[in-house]
């Protein structure tokens, strides 16, 4: 049974959650080249060498989705901003359209009674920057200061929430040392180095929104649950090193200024010089964290270099990319963040989503394997609820189908269907079951 409105606190928030590139369609609207649009034009980076140039079209379909989210019976959206539109080169000149687009998308959200919760940065990074070394680079903390203070100075005042970085692991660790994401490195160094500026950006813009006026500020990190792959003691000790890499480096530096020892033995040779003195800016305070939940992963001994892992999937249902379904990863994560690092502070279930094939028959969708998806996950957050975290909010991903990265446009989040050929937009069973769950 999908829980509903009636079974969370009166002031819960519900919430659905997109990013920029994935919806917007990059080609319009003067918005500068990106790190992403060099990944995706590289052979054998992206399925299919897919882009996000058209992407759902949100830029000229912004009312369409905006009616879509007030029928959703939302109470807040969660979309993000592109750097590369709001300033081109990464610095210096404003893109007036992109400060407009912007705009224009806050007031529509307060005009049908929608918050709006804003992510300053969702992977898409100038190329202009990329070529100065992009997070390598320690200058970046100030560029995104400096992009902060561009587009929070236009809708900082509107905004409801708002966060400076997306999911850091996929950022730093996924993008500089699995090469997965743009910019597709493979270096220890990089992603020492972009993985510690990652988190000062964070501070720094925390600073720069606060310098604005701007309250309501968070974080949002991205975890996935580590289980040993057997009893034994070295695969115990590689889920651990797993987790410290994946869930606890990010939110040990912004809520304990310090980063594990056991991502240490691996990158404190490569971290820059002075890397101790910059936690001040790291721990800049934040009003809430948000978690970013979908799976979990099993981890075993591997005798190579550091890290000393490999990871496999066990026999749980998975989803279309595989991904093992494990809601009591949601409920633990929710637990241990509040028990380990944040206390008392509002917690929020940023992103949460399956990714199924959803063919679409006789122009409807049926994916009740997504209903009874966010129903198990739902009922996680009840459980953590009851054991005492603070948890204000939940947000699906994505209202959209849209570009999902290196897989291209085949895996399928949205609660909305859309053809990519007409851009033609399709509620699925899912969007009428949560938009029930969610009315008043």
């Amino acid at each position: 049974m999908l829980p509903t409105r009636k079974d969370f606190p009166e002031d819960f928030v519900f919430g659905a959650a997109t990013s920029s590139y994935q919806i917007e369609g990059h080609g319009f609207g003067g918005a500068g080249r990106t790190h992403w649009d060099d990944f995706a034009a590289t052979p054998g980076n992206v399925v299919g060498a897919e882009h996000g140039q058209i992407a759902c079209d949100h830029y000229h379909r912004m009312d369409e989705d905006l009616d879509l989210l007030a029928a959703l019976n939302v109470d807040a959206y969660r979309f993000s901003t592109s750097w590369a539109r709001v300033m081109p080169d990464g610095t210096g000149a404003v893109n007036q359209d992109g400060l407009d687009f912007y705009d224009r998308l806050v007031d529509g959200l307060l005009e049908r009674g929608i918050k709006p919760a804003a992510t300053l940065y969702h992977w898409e990074l100038p190329s202009a920057l990329a070529d100065q070394g992009g997070w390598r680079n320690r200058d970046i903390a100030n560029w995104m200061a400096d992009f902060t203070t561009a587009i929070m100075g236009r809708i900082g005042d509107r905004v409801w929430s708002a966060a400076p970085i997306n999911e850091p692991w996929c950022v730093g660790w996924l993008s500089h040392f699995m090469g997965a994401h743009a910019p597709g490195l493979r270096d220890i160094r990089a992603t020492a180095r972009a993985m510690h500026h990652i988190l000062l950006a964070h501070g720094t813009s925390i600073q720069a929104m606060r310098a604005l006026g701007m309250k309501n500020l968070g974080a949002v990190c991205n975890l996935e649950w580590a289980t040993p792959a057997n009893d034994s003691e070295a695969a115990k000790q590689a889920a651990a090193t797993y987790d410290a890499i994946y869930n606890r480096f990010f939110l040990s530096g912004m809520f304990k200024g310090k980063y594990p020892d056991q991502v240490l033995a691996g990158l404190e040779p490569h971290l820059p010089t002075g890397w101790q003195d910059d936690f001040p800016t790291i721990m800049s305070p934040v009003d809430w964290c948000g978690l970013n939940y979908y799976t979990r992963t099993l981890v075993d001994h591997d005798n190579g270099p550091w890290p000393h892992y490999t990871q496999s999937r066990g026999d749980l249902p998975k989803t279309y990319l595989e991904w093992e379904i494990y809601p009591k990863g949601l409920t633990d994560f929710l637990i241990r963040t509040q028990q380990d690092y944040t206390g008392d502070l509002p917690l929020y279930v940023t992103e949460n989503g399956l990714a199924l094939e959803d063919p679409i028959k006789n122009g409807t969708i049926d994916d009740q394997a997504r209903i009874d998806f966010v129903s198990s996950h739902l009922t996680a957050v009840q459980d953590a609820i009851v054991a005492g975290a603070p948890v204000k909010g939940y947000f699906q991903w994505s209202l959209l189908d849209n570009y999902e990265w290196a897989c291209g446009y085949a895996p399928r989040f949205g609660l909305v269907y859309v053809d990519f050929e007409t851009l033609q937009r399709t509620p699925k069973s899912s969007y009428q079951a949560l938009a029930n769950a969610f009315a008043r």
